[in-house]
């Protein structure tokens, strides 16, 4: 198995680049990043890696209405639990189920603090269906970059367990690196 601070640090970095990068609007590797710690590295740092990068790229980006905020990271985290459940429970909770119900479960948690916090919308029934009806194009690219960003991760994780098992030696030891106490 790759290393585990090697592993956070480079989930952290792609999670951090892929949200500055130009990109289109919600096509960021968050939920990627999220599932693949939840699958790879632990179930701490599964919750820890999208906060801490969202905390970063946001101190970088510009923080927003605090409650929406809260919508965002809660979605993150509790993705990060749908997502150590499914490594329990692999036969029940596939991989490619996780992925698609993080991505609707962050649309609708996400536009539900929209629609309740922000003045754009009349605190309605109707209002909140506008909410969401808006918020569709975001979702879609959501999914579009949710599936892209997992399928790079979760194949460049799973290609390190396979050369590990065939005991290459110069990623063996890439991966296994571990700095010397002084």
């Amino acid at each position: 198995m790759p290393n585990k601070l090697l592993s956070i640090v480079s989930l952290v970095g792609v999670g951090i680049v892929g949200r500055l990068i130009p990109h289109i609007p919600n096509a960021t590797p968050i939920t990627a990043v999220t599932l693949t710690a939840s699958k790879y590295v632990g179930r701490l740092s599964a919750i820890l890696i999208p906060i801490i990068t969202m905390l970063i790229t946001d101190a970088i980006i510009g923080f927003y209405d605090w409650r929406i905020l809260i919508g965002v990271y809660a979605s993150f985290m509790l993705i990060s639990i749908l997502g150590i459940i499914a490594r329990k429970y692999p036969k029940i909770l596939p991989t490619s189920f996780v992925l698609l119900s993080a991505s609707l479960f962050f649309f609708l948690v996400t536009n539900f603090s929209v629609w309740l916090f922000s003045p754009w919308y009349e605190k309605s029934i109707s209002g909140l269906m506008y909410c969401y009806t808006l918020g569709l194009p975001f979702l879609r690219n959501m999914l579009l970059g949710d599936i892209s960003y997992a399928l790079a991760l979760f194949g460049v994780f799973e290609g390190i367990k396979i050369l590990q098992t065939r005991e290459h030696p110069a990623l063996k030891r890439a991966w296994e690196f571990t700095p010397t106490k002084y």
